[in-house]
């Protein structure tokens, strides 16, 4: 079927269905010119949060459509790729965190929205790349801190906040590729140009960079900047919006290794595939939906 086809169906589809199409940042470009919303995690949670159409299909992981789904469990939720998951999400486990939290019975546990829906639903508060410093900055002095499961954006927090955070051994396999000679080479090959990262990348990496920002600050970013050209330290799907956002401006990859293959999985024949049969249905027990639902909100009311 040619992409013009596929693009008249899922439009036809997503009407008559009354359905929302989400797309993270990092997902291919066919889909994210066809999504209704695209943008970083945060961005995302706040609009599964508030859609009113009955359907929402979740183009990204797994760990995404299943915060869709906790923020609005009435509403039918479908992850086009179901094998679509996240190496970082799937480094915990709800048995592990409980563990932790045994040993360290007054910390407040912080999540990274890139986790399981069961792991949520173990912690006191979650958090996005994006809000991760606030909320962290919010907790006082004198309590504990279990940072997780991103070791790398736990310690980029602990340095700026100069504060002791637990973190857990986790961290994103894209984001821990990108070195600091990548950085140097880089540098020296576009002299001129600004230097971003995302915060999961390790610190050593952050230290050399302009900023250390989320997909959401980078795009930001880059629309107030003066300059030109931009080395872009994440995964390579943010550059197909920022160069469609910013026609006058040049971007290049940090790393051409910087690359998220679950992130590259969803096609447009997968988003029309779901739309026509209803399939891939996030489902989620009730007592997972209810307590995890709680430290979502608890990130999105600090995100205020």
């Amino acid at each position: 079927m040619e992409r013009t086809q596929l693009v008249d169906k899922i439009n036809r589809l997503r009407k008559e269905c009354n359905a929302v199409i989400l797309a993270h940042n990092y997902v291919l470009g066919e889909v994210q010119e066809i999504a209704d919303f695209v943008g970083d995690s945060l961005e995302l949670s706040i609009k599964a949060a508030g859609v009113t159409a009955g359907v929402i299909v979740f183009c990204g992981v797994k760990f995404m459509a299943e915060t869709a789904k906790i923020l609005s469990p009435e509403k039918m939720v479908l992850h086009p790729v179901p094998q679509a998951g996240c190496p970082m999400a799937d480094m915990a486990t709800a048995e592990q965190v409980r563990a932790l939290k045994r040993r360290h019975p007054d910390a407040v546990v912080v999540c990274y929205v890139n986790s399981t829906a069961e792991v949520k639903a173990e912690v006191d508060i979650c958090c996005t790349s994006a809000n991760a410093a606030k909320i962290v900055a919010a907790i006082p002095a004198d309590r504990e801190i279990i940072f997780m499961p991103d070791c790398n954006l736990g310690a980029n927090i602990a340095a700026e906040l100069r504060r002791k955070l637990i973190l857990w051994p986790g961290c994103c396999p894209v984001h821990q590729r990108l070195t600091p000679e990548m950085v140097r080479r880089r540098r020296r090959e576009f002299p001129n140009a600004a230097l971003f990262v995302h915060p999961e990348c390790a610190p050593e990496v952050v230290a050399l960079a302009d900023a250390a920002l989320s997909t959401g600050g980078m795009l930001r970013y880059v629309r107030e900047s003066e300059a030109k050209e931009f080395i872009v330290g994440t995964e390579q799907g943010i550059i197909y919006r920022l160069a469609r956002e910013n026609p006058d401006k040049t971007f290049v990859a940090l790393s051409e290794q910087a690359i998220c293959p679950d992130m590259k999985l969803t096609t447009l024949e997968d988003v029309l595939a779901a739309l026509e049969k209803k399939q891939y249905q996030v489902d989620l027990p009730a007592d997972i939906l209810t307590r995890a639902r709680l430290p979502i909100s608890r990130m999105l009311e600090a995100s205020v």
